[in-house]
């Protein structure tokens, strides 16, 4: 993944966040206002720590964050555990089980691009489908949850699994999303 330095880039590490990652998350609280003081927060594919940081100031010290990644996290934080595990294992996790249910779930998982479009965005879609099996399983009724996934063919049929589960699903393009980007998020609420 190439790295932007653009006004995004300087603003979070001006603002103390490791990634620009952090305003897609921003800008989606900012417009539905899912995130709030004392949730209990699953981000997926948290490294290196943006969008971690920022659900950890918003839950505040009486909500937690568990953070899940391959990687560590560049961040360090009071409210936030860490797990180390494979996303296609979490499903199974007795940790998750015991942490869980969550208000939120938070999925802003990438694949490792190839340059084939066709085949990056299957793998996108793979993980996004991933996160809501997950956040199926683990949120609590009318929970939300806000995921990444590369647009193409298949995104239509991810749309509809996500509005089997949830009432409201809605595609949200921030504007610290790159123009040219294939990403696109979906905003999903009051899981049913």
């Amino acid at each position: 993944m190439k790295e932007i330095k653009d006004h995004y880039f300087f603003k979070a590490k001006k603002e103390g966040y490791p990634a620009r990652s952090v305003y897609k998350l921003i800008e989606a609280q900012e417009r539905f206002k899912f995130l709030g003081k004392g949730q209990k927060v699953l981000d997926l594919g948290a490294a290196p720590g943006s969008w971690t940081k920022y659900a950890a100031k918003v839950v505040g010290s009486d909500g937690f964050i568990v953070a899940v990644d391959l990687h560590r996290l560049k961040i360090n934080q009071d409210n936030v555990v860490f797990l180390k595990e494979d996303i296609y294992q979490l499903i199974s996790s007795k940790e998750l089980e015991e942490q869980a249910p969550f208000d939120v779930v938070l999925s802003d998982m990438a694949p490792k691009t190839t340059g084939r479009k066709d085949r990056d965005h299957y793998l996108s879609v793979d993980l996004a489908r991933t996160a809501l099996q997950i956040a199926s399983r683990f949120l609590v009724k009318n929970g939300a949850f806000y995921c990444k996934v590369f647009d193409g063919e298949d995104f239509p049929e991810f749309k509809t699994e996500a509005q089997r589960i949830f009432r409201t699903v809605k595609i949200f393009k921030p504007k610290s999303s790159r123009k040219e980007s294939v990403e696109k998020f979906l905003f999903c609420k009051t899981k049913k």
